[in-house]
């Protein structure tokens, strides 16, 4: 028995990808806000300039405290209702963070920015939904298609933190939290246009998938799990640290900052034109190693220079990196489990990821106060290099067996 009214038809495929790409472009920039001015606005409220990134990492935390109850709320209420409430959650974690902004109150802010991760936690399952409501070969090109809409959050996001930044009592940054608000109704209605493949329940008599003890033991889990995580946390642990670094390391102005991070969340969605293709012409392992490469490639621009062209040039190597590995790693996992292991594989791999997503954010601030920008970056190429090396373990392995 399943939640969800609609059935899983084709003719709703298209009508979904275009809807959920919207959704991506609205609500994703709720979190494009936040990349772009949360870190900056923070340093103004901080009782000491480390602290300048708790209340991203804040955000992260929950999102990755809300990723297993955020799956199962869906599973219990159905795609369409799950994603509505997690937008509504928006709405509320807006108003408050542009409260808090205006009070000039850090912790309620970090509180505030918290309730927008939780709101993230449900937007982050619509990759998933799509990916089970197409056939598999589709998988690849219908994720890439939804996530292109984080093109428009790359644009809309950083220019409406800009533009709505003097919009209240002159307090700087007001306007660009509440606007989360606005989006998040604007979101709300967009998802109730949605027609999405009910959720799948385990019929009565039918054979219990594997348990998560049981999947994180199997390579073609194990794998995708590690490069996801790894993917993500790399992406974080520089993005969320480089405005910091331009702004009061390198004395480049909050606008150059700003446009920087506008060009690296562009760079992390416009790929999805491509990366679907990419993925059925040379595989997941093959396009998950190339983003891989080019994370590592952001860290040694960034080692060899700071002005601001080096800046955007590994900034947009940074999201075309994570482009690759994040849509790579979840059409692996999307493979790898059986139709009714996916609320367990899902639940598995979202508090996996945005947990070690949490470590990568807190420990990018303290870092950049502590050991320096420079240090931040050369942490990278060590952890790059072993998902490289796990991947081509994983190659080798695929390959061995189509031999057998």
């Amino acid at each position: 028995m399943t939640v969800d009214a609609e059935p899983r038809t084709h003719k709703h495929v298209g009508r979904n990808i275009s809807l959920l790409s919207m959704t991506q472009a609205i609500v994703g920039s709720n979190q494009a806000i936040i990349m772009a001015v949360g870190a900056l606005t923070a340093a103004s409220l901080a009782p000491a300039k480390s602290m300048a990134t708790l209340p991203t990492t804040f955000m992260i935390l929950g999102l990755a405290l809300t990723a297993a109850p955020a799956t199962k709320i869906i599973y219990a209420l159905g795609r369409r209702r799950g994603f509505m409430l997690g937008a509504a959650i928006g709405m509320v974690a807006g108003i408050v963070a542009g409260l808090a902004v205006y009070l000039s109150s850090f912790w309620l802010f970090a509180a505030a920015l918290a309730i927008v991760g939780s709101s993230a936690a449900f937007g982050q399952q619509i990759r998933f939904a799509i990916a089970d409501s197409v056939p598999e070969p589709m998988q690849a090109k219908a994720i890439s298609w939804v996530l292109l809409g984080g093109v428009a959050a790359g644009f809309l996001g950083p220019r409406l933190s800009y533009i709505t930044k003097d919009w209240v009592g002159g307090v700087e940054f007001t306007g660009s939290f509440l606007i989360i608000a606005v989006l998040s109704a604007i979101g709300v209605l967009i998802l109730s246009q949605t027609k999405l493949a009910p959720v799948r329940r385990k019929q009565t008599g039918e054979a219990a998938g594997r348990t998560a003890r049981e999947l994180i033991r199997v390579p073609e889990i194990f794998i995708p799990l590690a490069t996801g995580m790894a993917s993500y946390a790399l992406m974080t642990f520089v993005m969320v640290a480089a405005p910091l670094a331009m702004v009061h390391v390198c004395g480049h102005s909050p606008e150059a900052a700003t446009n920087t991070i506008q060009w690296h969340i562009i760079a992390m969605f416009l790929p999805s034109l491509v990366t679907g293709h990419i993925i059925s012409r040379i595989g997941t392992h093959a396009v998950v190693g190339i983003g891989m490469l080019l994370i590592l490639g952001c860290a040694l621009i960034n080692l060899n220079g700071t002005s601001t062209l080096h800046f955007d040039l590994a900034l947009v190597l940074l999201g075309v990196g994570w482009n690759f590995g994040f849509i790579g790693s979840t059409t692996m996992l999307a493979k790898a489990y059986r139709p009714e292991e996916a609320s367990t594989a899902q639940a598995l791999n979202e508090p996996l990821v945005f947990g070690t997503m949490a470590v990568a954010s807190i420990s990018s601030g303290f870092l950049l106060e502590n050991i320096g920008w420079e240090s931040i970056n050369v942490m990278v190429l060590p952890i790059a290099t072993a998902a490289l090396a796990l991947l081509a373990w994983g190659d080798y392995r695929l390959r061995q067996a189509k031999r057998a």
